[in-house]
């Protein structure tokens, strides 16, 4: 089956304003998002203690897209402004592993995977039959956004099968990223000498950038800016970080696994309250 795409760009002011104002679907090959520290802190534990600024990357966010776009054909790159920037590359498709790129209103969207659910979510989110991964992605953020019918881990536990995403909400300057139980789709993050987080599913990307301060996205954990990282398996459990070593006996980074012996306060409002529940 042929693929479509679209070339498409986008560019955002520090105040969220978007040029483009149309919305866009379309196949990539690989992705990359590079987050300011203010849009999307690094968890404590994903820098590698031993790594200085020569250790863990370099080049700054410039140079890491201008890297990505030179290493494949096709490749796009989104401004965010002062958040970071998204990018993806559209070169060599790989038809048995779906990646989409949509743009609803001001939220921005890359999704790499399955989700065998469709049909339930399509209905659960008044979607359209043509409605894909990524536009249901960005409509289960927004729903969680602007009325919060349910928890953030619920959200994210209800969309079955194999993904990862990275959603930036540029209107409210947030993201949303998350993967699923099985760790089924290659997804890596990391940061860099100044505290950027960067996420790709190109571990080389990783590597370049972060240095030895990187590690695969945590299998059944979602991230948002207003939270953090957290299971979406065990909402009420904590995450601790432990740290990975590689096959030369270097820590690498860390992986985050549930602490069964801690449980959050959960502070959460009673159903009906006025609170907004997307914060958790």
């Amino acid at each position: 089956m042929p693929f479509t795409f679209y070339k498409a760009s986008a560019e955002l002011s520090d105040h969220g304003s978007r040029v483009v104002e149309i919305v866009r679907v379309l196949f990539f090959e690989k992705m990359l998002a590079v987050f300011e520290k203010s849009v999307a802190k690094s968890p404590e534990g994903l820098r590698s203690p031993a790594c200085g600024a020569d250790q863990n990357g370099g080049g700054g966010t410039a140079a890491v897209v201008q890297q990505f776009s030179a290493a494949g054909e096709g490749a796009v790159t989104i401004s965010l402004g002062s958040s970071g920037d998204m990018a993806y590359s559209s070169d060599k498709q790989n038809p048995f592993l779906p990646r989409l790129f949509a743009v609803v209103d001001d939220i921005f969207c890359m999704f790499e995977g399955h989700i065998e659910n469709i049909p339930h979510l399509k209905v659960q989110y008044g979607l359209t039959k043509s409605a894909n991964e990524a536009i249901i992605v960005i409509e289960a953020y927004r729903t969680l956004r602007d009325r919060g019918p349910y928890p953030a881990d619920q959200v994210v536990r209800d969309i079955h099968g194999k993904f990862a995403f990275v959603l930036f909400d540029s209107s409210t300057k947030s993201t949303f990223i998350a993967a699923d139980a099985d760790g089924s789709v290659p997804f890596f993050w990391g940061t860099d000498s100044e505290d950027h987080l960067i996420l790709s599913d190109d571990v080389e990307i990783l590597k370049k950038a972060c240095g030895k301060s990187f590690a695969p996205f945590p299998k059944g954990c979602f991230f948002t800016t207003s939270k953090g990282l957290q299971s979406f398996e065990h909402p009420l459990n904590e995450l601790k970080p432990v740290p990975r070593v590689d096959s030369h006996g270097d820590v690498c980074g860390a992986t985050f696994k549930v602490d069964s012996q801690s449980r959050k306060a959960t502070g959460m409002p009673r159903v009906g309250s006025a609170a907004d529940w997307s914060n958790y």
